[in-house]
């Protein structure tokens, strides 16, 4: 993704956090809000990649943050290198498209600490566009009310991935 359209899509979502009504923050968050943190982008992060296929019925069960069970297939899985080391991911698919829940060696230091997630583009035959500038927290970090999936053990890796959303940070925080 070209930095011009990633840098829109990031005012765009900062304006949706602060002023529509399904945001999720508080309306007294949103009164104090300014803008979400992002690490700069990393053009080597915006990756096509050719997973490796599972089985079709190839199903896990994926706890939330409220306890509930979701179940995902998965799709494939891909490797590729971060500053120098190789590493795995898995692609789930959901109804809605393909989805790419990940924790990595940032985690509870620069984002949070349940996982990001990237939703991720099919190009065909097992292709995939997975853009980790785009990796976003799931509203769990915002708001209690959210029920989010939990990222499986599969998708926890040993390196940091600097690219996407970082941990919240601001007054708009503690604002109730």
């Amino acid at each position: 993704m070209a930095i011009n359209r990633l840098s829109a899509m990031r005012r765009e979502k900062d304006a949706f956090f602060k002023t529509h009504p399904q945001s999720p923050l508080s309306p007294a968050q949103q009164d104090v809000f300014t803008a979400l943190e992002y690490y700069d982008f990393d053009p080597t992060l915006d990756l096509t990649v050719t997973a490796e296929s599972f089985a079709h019925d190839d199903f896990i069960t994926i706890e939330t943050t409220t306890a509930e069970l979701r179940r995902y297939r998965r799709a494939g899985r891909f490797a590729f290198a971060v500053h120098g080391k190789t590493v795995q991911l898995t692609i789930f698919e959901t109804p809605h498209g393909y989805f790419l829940p990940f924790v990595d060696a940032s985690a509870n230091r620069e984002t949070y600490g349940g996982g990001r997630y990237i939703d991720v583009e099919s190009q065909g035959e097992n292709t995939f566009q997975v853009d980790f500038n785009t990796a976003y927290n799931p509203y769990c970090v915002y708001s209690d009310a959210y029920s989010c999936p939990i990222t499986p053990f599969e998708n926890r890796i040993d390196v940091a991935i600097r690219a996407g959303e970082k941990l919240p940070t601001g007054a708009w925080l503690k604002a109730t």
